[in-house]
């Protein structure tokens, strides 16, 4: 069954936004103004560069940048990685029909996206070309492949994350399982995730 995917109408400033987002601070939230006065694209054709980083899981639903764009900030090996697991996400479908999209360029690309996407000629094109021009900034080969197949699938609203601890109580030849399921805000900070899961391992210890 045909999918949506991911494009832009003009991606040629793909690597100047990741350049700049590597060594501008992390916004509050990533607007319009941070885009034209921060990062320095004050095209409106840039705009819609706002939504592709939520695609990719940068930023969430109320343009709030996510955990995982703080590693773009990092070396660039993390950020290579990270813009990978970004492309995993926002076209999963393609991954699924070919585990090495990333490789392709030209007509088999388009014939790639084509097939999973049932496209016509010029929508083929525009989401060829976007995944191309974001692939050739990522580094596939250091990506876990549990990582592959898990943002793939991820929901960008935020995830669940479940934890099973065990405990053996003295005098009982048995043990207590405690499944806790942890629904983490999608608007929520780095600090915000870090001061749930302290919270759980202090509980616990």
């Amino acid at each position: 069954m045909p999918v949506q995917l991911p494009y832009l109408s003009s991606y040629k400033n793909v690597p100047a936004l990741f350049d700049k987002i590597a060594s501008a601070k992390i916004p509050e939230t990533f607007h319009h103004q941070f885009l034209q006065d921060t990062i320095g694209l004050k095209s409106t054709s840039d705009r819609p560069l706002i939504p592709f980083l939520r695609s990719l899981g940068f930023i969430d639903t109320a343009n709030k940048p996510t955990p995982k764009y703080s590693l773009l900030k990092g070396s660039e090996d993390q950020r290579r990685t990270a813009i990978a697991e970004g492309l995993h996400k926002a076209y999963g479908p393609l991954f699924d029909s070919d585990e090495k999209a990333w490789e392709h360029t030209g007509d088999r690309l388009r014939s790639l996206v084509s097939q999973v996407a049932g496209t016509d000629e010029d929508m083929t094109a525009r989401i060829a070309n976007t995944f191309a021009a974001v692939a050739k900034l990522g580094d596939f080969k250091s990506m876990p492949k549990e990582d592959t197949k898990k943002d793939a699938k991820e929901n960008a609203e935020g995830d669940e994350v479940e934890h099973s601890i065990g405990r053996k109580v003295k005098g009982l030849r048995t043990e207590f399982h405690y499944n806790i399921q942890v629904v983490l805000p999608s608007n929520g900070t780095e600090e915000t995730y870090l001061n749930i899961f302290n919270a759980v391992r202090k509980t616990f210890q």
